[in-house]
Protein backbone atom coordinates (compact mmCIF):
# COMPACT_ATOMS: atom_id res chain seq x y z
CA UNK A 1 0.00 0.00 0.00
CA UNK A 2 1.30 3.45 -0.91
CA UNK A 3 2.06 5.60 2.14
CA UNK A 4 3.89 8.54 0.55
CA UNK A 5 5.09 9.85 -2.80
CA UNK A 6 7.75 11.82 -4.63
CA UNK A 7 6.65 14.04 -7.51
CA UNK A 8 9.07 15.20 -10.21
CA UNK A 9 9.72 18.91 -10.30
CA UNK A 10 10.86 20.86 -13.36
CA UNK A 11 13.94 23.09 -13.39
CA UNK A 12 11.60 26.05 -12.98
CA UNK A 13 10.51 24.59 -9.65
CA UNK A 14 7.01 23.90 -10.97
CA UNK A 15 5.13 20.63 -11.31
CA UNK A 16 4.06 19.40 -14.72
CA UNK A 17 0.45 18.55 -15.60
CA UNK A 18 0.65 14.94 -14.42
CA UNK A 19 2.30 15.84 -11.13
CA UNK A 20 -0.31 18.50 -10.42
CA UNK A 21 -3.08 15.97 -10.98
CA UNK A 22 -1.51 13.51 -8.56
CA UNK A 23 -0.68 16.16 -5.95
CA UNK A 24 -4.32 17.24 -5.70
CA UNK A 25 -5.47 13.64 -5.26
CA UNK A 26 -2.80 12.81 -2.67
CA UNK A 27 -3.78 15.87 -0.66
CA UNK A 28 -7.43 14.84 -0.76
CA UNK A 29 -6.49 11.31 0.35
CA UNK A 30 -4.24 12.55 3.14
CA UNK A 31 -1.06 11.04 1.70
CA UNK A 32 2.17 13.04 2.09
CA UNK A 33 4.35 13.87 -0.91
CA UNK A 34 7.52 15.79 -1.66
CA UNK A 35 9.10 17.21 -4.82
CA UNK A 36 12.31 15.80 -6.30
CA UNK A 37 14.56 16.39 -9.31
CA UNK A 38 16.08 13.93 -11.77
CA UNK A 39 19.52 14.88 -10.45
CA UNK A 40 18.55 13.58 -7.00
CA UNK A 41 17.38 10.32 -8.57
CA UNK A 42 20.70 9.92 -10.39
CA UNK A 43 22.57 10.60 -7.13
CA UNK A 44 20.35 8.18 -5.21
CA UNK A 45 19.51 10.87 -2.69
CA UNK A 46 15.88 9.82 -2.16
CA UNK A 47 15.04 7.34 0.64
CA UNK A 48 12.91 5.12 -1.57
CA UNK A 49 10.84 2.15 -0.44
CA UNK A 50 8.32 -0.01 -2.33
CA UNK A 51 5.50 1.88 -0.59
CA UNK A 52 6.82 5.20 -1.96
CA UNK A 53 5.17 6.15 -5.25
CA UNK A 54 7.52 7.92 -7.67
CA UNK A 55 5.79 10.08 -10.29
CA UNK A 56 7.75 11.43 -13.23
CA UNK A 57 8.97 10.71 -16.75
CA UNK A 58 10.65 7.48 -17.87
CA UNK A 59 14.15 8.55 -16.84
CA UNK A 60 12.93 9.38 -13.35
CA UNK A 61 10.92 6.22 -12.78
CA UNK A 62 13.55 3.98 -14.36
CA UNK A 63 16.13 5.48 -11.99
CA UNK A 64 13.88 4.88 -9.00
CA UNK A 65 13.24 1.26 -9.97
CA UNK A 66 16.97 0.66 -10.42
CA UNK A 67 17.60 2.03 -6.94
CA UNK A 68 15.03 -0.42 -5.59
CA UNK A 69 16.74 -3.28 -7.43
CA UNK A 70 13.78 -3.86 -9.72
CA UNK A 71 14.47 -5.01 -13.27
CA UNK A 72 13.19 -2.54 -15.83
CA UNK A 73 10.14 -3.90 -17.66
CA UNK A 74 10.53 -4.63 -21.35
CA UNK A 75 8.45 -2.28 -23.44
CA UNK A 76 5.86 -4.18 -25.50
CA UNK A 77 4.06 -1.89 -27.89
CA UNK A 78 2.27 -4.58 -29.89
CA UNK A 79 1.37 -7.62 -27.72
CA UNK A 80 0.64 -10.78 -29.69
CA UNK A 81 -2.88 -11.10 -28.29
CA UNK A 82 -4.03 -7.86 -29.96
CA UNK A 83 -1.95 -7.75 -33.15
CA UNK A 84 -5.10 -8.47 -35.18
CA UNK A 85 -6.11 -4.89 -34.37
CA UNK A 86 -3.06 -3.34 -36.07
CA UNK A 87 -4.55 -3.29 -39.58
CA UNK A 88 -1.07 -2.58 -40.96
CA UNK A 89 2.26 -4.36 -41.23
CA UNK A 90 4.57 -3.99 -38.21
CA UNK A 91 7.89 -5.80 -37.90
CA UNK A 92 11.01 -5.95 -35.74
CA UNK A 93 14.40 -5.02 -37.13
CA UNK A 94 17.41 -2.78 -36.37
CA UNK A 95 18.38 0.76 -37.31
CA UNK A 96 21.14 -0.67 -39.46
CA UNK A 97 18.68 -2.79 -41.42
CA UNK A 98 16.50 0.27 -41.93
CA UNK A 99 19.50 2.15 -43.31
CA UNK A 100 20.26 -0.75 -45.61
CA UNK A 101 16.67 -0.66 -46.84
CA UNK A 102 17.22 2.81 -48.29
CA UNK A 103 20.90 2.40 -49.30
CA UNK A 104 20.10 0.72 -52.61
CA UNK A 105 17.59 3.17 -54.01
CA UNK A 106 13.99 4.17 -53.40
CA UNK A 107 11.96 2.28 -50.81
CA UNK A 108 8.54 2.85 -49.30
CA UNK A 109 8.65 5.18 -46.27
CA UNK A 110 8.16 3.55 -42.87
CA UNK A 111 7.52 4.69 -39.32
CA UNK A 112 10.44 3.77 -37.03
CA UNK A 113 10.34 3.62 -33.21
CA UNK A 114 12.63 2.06 -30.56
CA UNK A 115 11.89 -1.46 -29.32
CA UNK A 116 13.95 -1.53 -26.12
CA UNK A 117 13.14 -0.75 -22.48
CA UNK A 118 13.69 2.97 -22.88
CA UNK A 119 12.64 5.37 -25.62
CA UNK A 120 16.16 6.25 -26.76
CA UNK A 121 14.69 8.36 -29.56
CA UNK A 122 11.29 9.64 -30.63
CA UNK A 123 9.55 7.68 -33.37
CA UNK A 124 9.76 9.23 -36.83
CA UNK A 125 8.89 8.68 -40.48
CA UNK A 126 11.92 7.42 -42.39
CA UNK A 127 11.97 7.96 -46.17
CA UNK A 128 15.74 8.01 -46.83
CA UNK A 129 19.12 7.31 -45.22
CA UNK A 130 19.24 10.97 -44.22
CA UNK A 131 16.09 10.52 -42.10
CA UNK A 132 18.04 8.28 -39.73
CA UNK A 133 19.82 11.35 -38.35
CA UNK A 134 16.63 11.84 -36.32
CA UNK A 135 17.69 8.85 -34.21
CA UNK A 136 20.71 10.87 -33.05
CA UNK A 137 23.81 8.90 -32.15
CA UNK A 138 21.92 5.69 -31.40
CA UNK A 139 23.79 2.54 -32.47
CA UNK A 140 22.82 0.96 -35.77
CA UNK A 141 22.43 -2.28 -33.78
CA UNK A 142 19.55 -0.75 -31.82
CA UNK A 143 16.39 -2.89 -32.10
CA UNK A 144 13.42 -1.03 -33.54
CA UNK A 145 9.89 -1.52 -34.79
CA UNK A 146 9.02 -0.56 -38.34
CA UNK A 147 5.47 0.10 -39.45
CA UNK A 148 3.95 0.78 -42.83
CA UNK A 149 2.41 4.22 -43.03
CA UNK A 150 -1.34 4.64 -42.68
CA UNK A 151 -3.58 7.70 -42.54
CA UNK A 152 -4.82 8.33 -39.00
CA UNK A 153 -7.96 10.48 -38.90
CA UNK A 154 -8.05 10.68 -35.10
CA UNK A 155 -6.27 9.08 -32.13
CA UNK A 156 -7.41 8.18 -28.62
CA UNK A 157 -5.83 6.92 -25.40
CA UNK A 158 -7.66 4.30 -23.37
CA UNK A 159 -6.68 4.20 -19.68
CA UNK A 160 -7.02 0.82 -17.95
CA UNK A 161 -6.83 0.04 -14.22
CA UNK A 162 -7.09 -3.57 -13.01
CA UNK A 163 -8.81 -4.64 -16.22
CA UNK A 164 -11.35 -1.81 -16.25
CA UNK A 165 -11.40 1.06 -18.73
CA UNK A 166 -11.40 4.26 -16.67
CA UNK A 167 -11.18 6.91 -19.41
CA UNK A 168 -10.97 7.35 -23.18
CA UNK A 169 -9.33 10.61 -24.23
CA UNK A 170 -9.06 12.05 -27.72
CA UNK A 171 -5.54 13.44 -28.21
CA UNK A 172 -4.91 13.95 -31.93
CA UNK A 173 -6.70 14.45 -35.25
CA UNK A 174 -10.35 15.18 -35.92
CA UNK A 175 -12.51 14.26 -32.91
CA UNK A 176 -15.40 13.84 -35.33
CA UNK A 177 -13.91 10.45 -36.22
CA UNK A 178 -15.12 8.45 -33.24
CA UNK A 179 -13.35 5.48 -31.73
CA UNK A 180 -15.21 2.17 -31.86
CA UNK A 181 -15.19 1.54 -28.11
CA UNK A 182 -16.12 -2.12 -28.59
CA UNK A 183 -12.72 -2.65 -30.25
CA UNK A 184 -10.98 -1.17 -27.21
CA UNK A 185 -13.04 -3.33 -24.85
CA UNK A 186 -12.24 -6.45 -26.90
CA UNK A 187 -8.52 -5.65 -26.89
CA UNK A 188 -8.41 -5.06 -23.12
CA UNK A 189 -10.20 -8.37 -22.52
CA UNK A 190 -7.80 -10.18 -24.87
CA UNK A 191 -4.77 -8.74 -23.10
CA UNK A 192 -6.01 -9.92 -19.72
CA UNK A 193 -6.99 -13.36 -21.01
CA UNK A 194 -3.47 -13.75 -22.45
CA UNK A 195 -1.74 -12.50 -19.30
CA UNK A 196 -0.25 -9.58 -21.26
CA UNK A 197 -1.95 -6.75 -19.37
CA UNK A 198 -0.48 -4.63 -16.59
CA UNK A 199 -2.34 -3.50 -13.48
CA UNK A 200 -2.28 0.00 -14.95
CA UNK A 201 -1.61 0.89 -18.58
CA UNK A 202 -2.67 2.95 -21.55
CA UNK A 203 -3.52 1.65 -24.97
CA UNK A 204 -3.77 4.00 -27.94
CA UNK A 205 -6.16 3.49 -30.84
CA UNK A 206 -6.77 5.49 -33.99
CA UNK A 207 -9.42 5.70 -36.66
CA UNK A 208 -8.14 5.00 -40.16
CA UNK A 209 -9.30 6.66 -43.37
CA UNK A 210 -11.55 3.64 -44.07
CA UNK A 211 -13.28 4.07 -40.70
CA UNK A 212 -11.62 1.11 -38.99
CA UNK A 213 -10.46 1.45 -35.40
CA UNK A 214 -6.84 0.25 -35.23
CA UNK A 215 -4.24 -0.23 -32.53
CA UNK A 216 -1.62 2.53 -32.42
CA UNK A 217 0.41 1.11 -29.53
CA UNK A 218 0.25 -0.09 -25.94
CA UNK A 219 1.98 1.95 -23.21
CA UNK A 220 3.15 0.83 -19.78
CA UNK A 221 1.48 2.71 -16.93
CA UNK A 222 4.47 3.63 -14.77
CA UNK A 223 5.31 6.90 -16.58
CA UNK A 224 2.20 7.44 -18.64
CA UNK A 225 1.13 10.85 -19.93
CA UNK A 226 -2.29 12.18 -18.93
CA UNK A 227 -4.70 13.93 -21.27
CA UNK A 228 -8.26 14.59 -19.99
CA UNK A 229 -8.41 11.71 -17.52
CA UNK A 230 -9.46 12.73 -14.01
CA UNK A 231 -6.81 13.03 -11.33
CA UNK A 232 -8.37 10.23 -9.31
CA UNK A 233 -8.38 7.73 -12.16
CA UNK A 234 -4.88 8.72 -13.24
CA UNK A 235 -3.49 8.36 -9.72
CA UNK A 236 -5.20 4.97 -9.33
CA UNK A 237 -3.51 3.84 -12.55
CA UNK A 238 -0.04 4.94 -11.45
CA UNK A 239 -0.45 3.38 -8.01
CA UNK A 240 -1.76 0.08 -9.40
CA UNK A 241 1.23 -0.26 -11.75
CA UNK A 242 3.77 0.87 -9.14
CA UNK A 243 2.48 -1.63 -6.60
CA UNK A 244 2.59 -4.36 -9.26
CA UNK A 245 6.20 -3.51 -10.11
CA UNK A 246 7.41 -3.22 -6.51
CA UNK A 247 5.35 -5.99 -4.93
CA UNK A 248 6.36 -9.61 -4.41
CA UNK A 249 6.61 -11.79 -7.57
CA UNK A 250 3.29 -13.38 -8.47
Amino acid sequence: MITRAYLAQRESGQYGHEERLVAAVLEARGLPYKPYTLKRIHRRQLPLRPDTLVVGDMDCVHGALKQLGIELPEAESYPTSIRDHLHRQVWQTTLGAVAERFAHGAAAPVFVKPRGRQKCFTGFICDSEHSLSRAGGVSRHEPVYCSELVAWQSEYRVYVVEGQIRAIDHYDGDAGFKLDESVAEEAVAALHAAGQAYAGFGIDFGVLSNGQTALVEMNDGFALGAYDITGGDYTDLLIARWEELTGPPS
